[in-house]
């Protein structure tokens, strides 16, 4: 085993601590705000592993699923936020 191995295989361990740790958040987070972040968070998991996967077998073929992710999670707390603004306001 080379060093990229074990480098690859302890960043998927911590990759998948990390999203069970936010799923884990997702499931038992007492308000909607507590559950949108850890879907932030689990988005920024998925687009770092993407990446890191990328670097790792040298190739681009993944780039515009992590452009999509990322689009996704700029919609989605722009529209969180909007929606717990119209909450407090009334």
């Amino acid at each position: 085993m080379t060093f990229l191995d074990i480098a690859s295989i302890i960043a998927g361990i911590m990759f998948g601590i990390g999203a069970l740790a936010a799923v884990y958040r997702i499931i038992r987070g007492p308000s909607i705000l507590d559950r949108a972040l850890a879907t932030d968070v689990l988005l920024a998991i998925a687009i770092c592993a993407l990446g890191a996967e990328m670097a790792i077998n040298t190739h681009t073929d993944t780039l515009v699923v992590m452009l999509i992710l990322a689009m996704f999670a700029v919609v989605g707390s722009i529209s969180i936020a909007r929606f717990m603004a119209k909450q407090d306001a009334s």
